[in-house]
């Protein structure tokens, strides 16, 4: 028989270790980087840019297009790792409290 109070009560819970885990996501950091380190970008788990570094060699009117390109690779490098953190994050807070339902990924959503 279908325990409907046992159900809400893993909904609850469910509730609880999501909002813990998103609470989580702020104080994870992921640097990315490009052009050989030569910039590079710290993103948390919420996917906020926290700081950008750009090593002084690039620092020439001449090549303002290139550091803005390895700017851009470098957040979205340091964005694809914070990603993969988060839903780690997220799997082991909410792991054992729902059925693992193929198809079925928490971790994207956020």
């Amino acid at each position: 028989m279908f325990d409907m109070m046992k159900m809400m009560g893993k909904v609850k819970e469910m509730q609880s270790k999501m909002k813990e885990a998103q609470d989580k996501l702020e104080y994870i950091q992921e640097t990315g980087e490009a052009g050989a380190g030569m910039v590079k970008a710290t993103v948390n788990g919420k996917k906020q840019v926290i700081s950008i570094e750009i090593d002084e060699a690039l620092m020439s009117k001449e090549d303002k297009e290139t550091v803005q390109d390895l700017t851009v690779a470098a957040i979205n490098n340091a964005l694809d790792k914070a990603d993969v953190s988060a839903k780690e994050e997220i799997r082991k807070s909410t792991e054992g409290i729902m059925p693992n339902i193929p198809g079925m990924d928490l971790g994207n959503m956020f």
